[in-house]
């Protein structure tokens, strides 16, 4: 279905959309499927997930444009267009590859056929504009993007939520990251000037609208990533854990944090463990946080939300240490600049990226100072992103 000899993209500078298109008119011999599946940030709501918590993404304007074709055969074959990599494998044979970008893509196909959904061979292509390992869910958005082609290629009649389940099920599965289901349901559901509210014990969700023209969200991207990050993230969750078995000793009903209020853990866990109770405090003070930040966004009360963002990060670091010097330098720079309304560190912590609701006058002189800050604290250069808030995976032709 294609032609052997792949033509290069000459076009870099062109947008992922054109420079997608350019290789499927000189490769492909049919139009192709073209999808684009968004990333995602996540506004508030910071290691509620693992507790069945809330959590409050949207997926936003940085996305990943997929181009899709049937073949009469088995063959796989894949494009890699950011990377100017390939790859060729077999339905009848999916193994990990050890290129790693692939197990995105075939863990998907995987999931379909475990599922019993009738697939033949493909090839596509793929580019985007979301920014490498600044926690913005570009492998998400890659797997909801071949999975929400391959339902239209095919017809499946593959459900949102079903989608969203397999495309993390993939990721669990076949790639081995025991992510949770948020940065796939924002991708699948989000919704332009919306955020998600998402529970993430049951899955129910609803739209909060984020109609505010006069503001930008700047993520501003520490490019650090300190060795503590995976270790961490365990012992959090077991932390977390612990303070739900003191508690269900004497409350039997309760199985997670979202459960606990702050009576129980002064009750049954700040006796027993301080640091235990500070973790779990932070997780039950920002579950409610949430609600509440919803709230203010229903009246339009993006400053009282904003101040909602700067007591996540203080919770963050003082209470869940997860947080660094870096990620701190930025959140607290950024509370005190007239024009940004609220900061916080985004994503696991321990590096990554700080999100900023800023006005739109100010965002320039923002980002130039905290660059020039950054670089004379920590000797690294700053990467920003300013970023609105899109409709999530969607058929572009």
């Amino acid at each position: 279905m294609s032609v052997q000899a792949i033509q290069p993209v000459i076009e870099r500078s062109a947008s992922p959309a054109a420079t997608l298109q350019t290789f499927c008119d000189a490769n492909f011999n049919a139009a192709p499927l073209v999808i684009r599946a968004a990333g995602r940030i996540n506004l508030i709501g910071e290691h509620t997930d693992y507790n069945n918590g809330f959590v409050l993404p949207a997926a936003i304007d940085k996305a990943i444009y997929l181009g899709i074709i049937k073949r009469n055969d088995q063959q796989l074959r894949f494009h890699a267009l950011d990377l100017d990599d390939h790859y060729t494998g077999s339905l009848d044979n999916l193994q990990p590859s050890s290129k790693h970008w692939p197990d995105y893509l075939l863990g998907v196909v995987q999931q379909l056929q475990q599922k019993g959904y009738p697939i033949q061979g493909f090839e596509c292509a793929f580019g985007g504009n979301i920014p490498q390992g600044a926690g913005l869910s570009s492998s998400a958005a890659l797997e909801c993007a071949v999975l929400f082609a391959l339902n239209q290629l095919f017809e499946l009649n593959i459900s949102k939520m079903d989608m969203a389940r397999l495309a993390q099920a993939a990721e669990n599965n076949f790639v081995g990251v025991r992510c949770g289901i948020m940065d796939q349901f924002a991708s699948i559901f989000g919704k332009r000037q919306h955020l998600i509210k998402l529970d993430c014990g049951s899955l129910e969700h609803e739209y909060i609208p984020f109609r505010f023209d006069d503001v930008k969200l700047v993520l501003l991207d520490t490019q650090v990533k300190h060795s503590l990050a995976s270790s961490e993230y365990n012992t959090r969750r077991a932390e977390c854990e612990q303070g739900v078995k003191l508690v269900s000793r004497h409350h039997p009903e309760v199985s997670s944090l979202r459960q606990v209020s702050m009576d129980m853990l002064d009750t049954y866990v700040k006796p027993f463990n301080t640091v235990t109770y500070n973790r779990c405090r932070y997780v039950v003070e920002e579950i409610q946080r949430l609600q509440d930040a919803c709230a203010d966004l229903i009246k339009d009360d993006l400053s009282a939300f904003g101040q909602r963002m700067f007591a996540t990060h203080e919770g963050l670091d003082k209470l869940y240490d997860v947080s660094c010097a870096e990620l701190n330098w930025l959140a607290e720079m950024a509370s005190g600049e007239s024009g940004v309304l609220g900061a916080r560190m985004m994503g696991g912590g321990f590096g990554g990226c700080t999100i900023n609701i800023v006005q739109t006058g100010a965002v320039e002189d923002f980002i130039a100072k905290a660059d020039q800050g950054y670089r004379q604290q920590f000797n690294i250069p700053l990467k920003a992103y300013v970023t609105s808030i899109e409709d999530g995976c969607r058929v572009m032709a």
